[in-house]
Parts: structure tokens; C-alpha cells; sequence
């Protein structure tokens, strides 16, 4: 690579993650333009709220585990049309089903989310209240609003520390490859693309590191948004339909498994603490 090639790639990184560089005015007003054709062209046809899926599901089961849900608009659900389908709907009738326990759903998860309002989510809960295990999904709006990966990653490992200290076993859903949103134009879309794989990778190490279980998205669940995007993603392009939550809640099911000691065994994606790699 000729050293005009490596100028050119530092600028790119520059303007999509905050990376130390200067950038060229040319490259950012390209890229400013796109980012609000990509916003014109998502807009906002499904509002700003999320079904409401907390309930007590499969009471007659008995003996209940309390799941707890937090992160950005993919955790809350928006863009499933009815409540059992979001992502937190989903994974509790799985964990019923698997688990042969009912489950208490609270969804703390609030659209718009970055890593930094977390910390926000969990005040919201009442004091006394001690879920079994937490699901966090988040990134993705810090990956749009250029949120630096270290400031990222330190608001969820407070979030894991929080949890953990209640005694809460924690599964990190980690960012989403921007990538495969096709209503972003490129080159903004390969570079969303390149900044959301740097933090899904920094959120796997740090969430391990303390103690929690960890589902690679763009991995167990980003091919099928590529292959199959009619399916997968709802009016918007951007978020996931019910289909598309399905599919999440699938991929994600076996750490929250294995948190609650079901399963002992997980698949290709997810991460364990102290193994570092699948399983």
C-alpha cells in the first residue's frame, strides 16, 4: 500500500471514529451529505416507543426467573408490532419454554440509547429489585453519534459491574454491523461498518474481562440482516422486524441459557468469561 493509500485510510477513520488524524473538508462534507440522506431516507415511521412486553410469562410454570432487558431501541423492540414480539418478548416465552420456569420481563431499554445512558436505565429500577440475569444490547447509536469506543466501553463494563454486584449474571449483546443497513449510502455505510465491528470487538474483551457472557451479533445473527434484508429489518430499514427479532432472540437464547445453568454447552458466537472464544 502506497503511502497516499494510507493518508486516504486515516481520514476515513478519522471522521467515523474519532481516531487522532486530521480529516480533509472534501471527505467529511461527502460524508455529512450521505449521513443526512441516510436519515431522510429511515426517517422515523415507527415513532419513538416500543411495544410494551413486560409481563409475568408462562405463569403456571411457577418458580419464576427475573429477566431484565437494557440498551438501545434493538433491546426495547422497536420495530415489532406486537409486545411478545421484542426482542425482551421473545427471550422470555424461549427461556419459559427451555428452562420449564416462568419469567418476569422488565425492560429498562429505552430508544435512542447510547452506552452512557445505561447508567440512567438501572436508576430507573427499583432498589430492592434483583433480576436473575440481564440482557444488554447497545452500540449502535454511539457508533452514529462518533462516541469514542473507550467511552463506550466504559459506561457498559459499569453497567456489567453494577449487575454483577447484585448478583445478576449478564449477557452483553455486542454492536450490530452497521454494515448491513442498505439504506445507508456508501462509502458511509463501509465505514459504520469498520467503526461498529472496532466496538463490538472492544465490547467483547471488556465484558469479559468482567465476568459477563457475551453474543457476537454480527456474527450469529448480522448474515441473515445481509442475506434476507425484506425479511429482516421492519418499514424503517434499520431496525428489525419481528422476523428479525425471532431470529435475534435465537441467536442470543443459548449464553442466556447457559447463564442460568440450563445449558452448559454454547454455540459458534458466544463467549464465555475466562475462555475468551466460542464456548
Amino acid at each position: 500500500m502506497t503511502s497516499k493509500h494510507l493518508v486516504r485510510a486515516g481520514l476515513a477513520l478519522t471522521v467515523v471514529g474519532g481516531l487522532a488524524g486530521a480529516t480533509a473538508y472534501g471527505t467529511r462534507e461527502l460524508l455529512h451529505r450521505q449521513a443526512a440522506q441516510a436519515r431522510r431516507a429511515i426517517g422515523k415511521p415507527l415513532g419513538e416507543s416500543a411495544p410494551a412486553g413486560d409481563r409475568h410469562y408462562k405463569k403456571k410454570y411457577g418458580e419464576p426467573v427475573d429477566l431484565l432487558v437494557l440498551g438501545d431501541s434493538i433491546a426495547a423492540g422497536l420495530g415489532a408490532e406486537r409486545a411478545k414480539h421484542t426482542l425482551g418478548g421473545r427471550l422470555a416465552r424461549g427461556v419459559a419454554k427451555r428452562a420449564g420456569r416462568s419469567v418476569r420481563l422488565r425492560t429498562a431499554a429505552v430508544v435512542g440509547s447510547e452506552s452512557s445512558m445505561l447508567a440512567t436505565q438501572l436508576a430507573s429500577l427499583p432498589g430492592s429489585y434483583r433480576p436473575d440475569v440481564a440482557v444488554i444490547v447497545v452500540g449502535g447509536n454511539d457508533v452514529t453519534h462518533r462516541v469514542p469506543v473507550a467511552d463506550s466501553v466504559r459506561h457498559l463494563v459499569e453497567a456489567v459491574d453494577h449487575l454483577r454486584a447484585l448478583g445478576c449474571e449478564v449477557v452483553v449483546g455486542t454492536c450490530p454491523d452497521l454494515g448491513a443497513l442498505r439504506a445507508v449510502p456508501q462509502p458511509l455505510r463501509a465505514l459504520g461498518s469498520r467503526a461498529s465491528r472496532q466496538l463490538a470487538t472492544a465490547q467483547r474483551a471488556a465484558a469479559l474481562a468482567h465476568g459477563a457472557r457475551v453474543v457476537s451479533l454480527a456474527h450469529v445473527v448480522g448474515p441473515f440482516f445481509v442475506t434476507s434484508p425484506e425479511e429482516m429489518f421492519s418499514l424503517d430499514r434499520f431496525h428489525p422486524s419481528a422476523r428479525g427479532y425471532k431470529r435475534t432472540a435465537k441467536a442470543v437464547l443459548p449464553s442466556v441459557l447457559a447463564a442460568l445453568g440450563v445449558v452448559h454447552e454454547v454455540p459458534f458466537g458466544h463467549h464465555s468469561p475466562g475462555v475468551g472464544g466460542s464456548g
